[in-house]
């Protein structure tokens, strides 16, 4: 499966592609994530290019002990600019294989070279489960005879 044609599922069409720019504050992304119930921001510029990724990690690990500072904090100072990326034409599999060899949990996705929206480990986890329980019903079915 293309990426592409996850972003076509119902579930993916009711996001909105939410993004942070660098000279944002982190208590303004931060409020963002909340808001959103998500764990990630792709940092852009203002063209929508990507810059980098912050995610909720950064934000603890680079604020700590610095509390009184994350209302000024700016997010380009915790962001993550090593960006792995997938494009529309990118298999579902790569992107897979590209998180856990990186060891991240979200990837932008890209179109044109702008952010189109995120996907994470969890959202391919559960393609990965739809997949399976597909081809489990399909299986159950030949064998009891249900397809010829």
């Amino acid at each position: 499966m293309k990426i592409r044609e996850l972003l076509d599922t119902e579930e993916f069409r009711s996001r909105s592609n939410v993004t942070a720019a660098p000279d944002e504050t982190v208590a303004s992304a931060v409020s963002k994530l909340i808001e959103h119930n998500i764990g990630s921001l792709p940092v852009c510029d203002d063209k929508g290019h990507p810059l980098g990724i912050i995610t909720e990690r950064d934000i603890i690990r680079k604020s700590h002990n610095r509390e009184a500072e994350i209302a000024t904090m700016r997010v380009g100072y915790i962001m993550s600019k090593n960006l792995v990326i997938a494009t529309m034409d990118d298999d579902v599999d790569y992107a897979i294989n590209a998180m856990k060899q990186e060891k991240i949990r979200h990837i932008p996705l890209i179109d044109d070279d702008r952010v189109v929206g995120m996907i994470s480990m969890r959202d391919l986890l559960g393609i990965q489960l739809e997949r399976a329980n597909y081809r489990i019903r399909l299986l159950d079915d030949y064998i009891s005879g249900g397809l010829a």
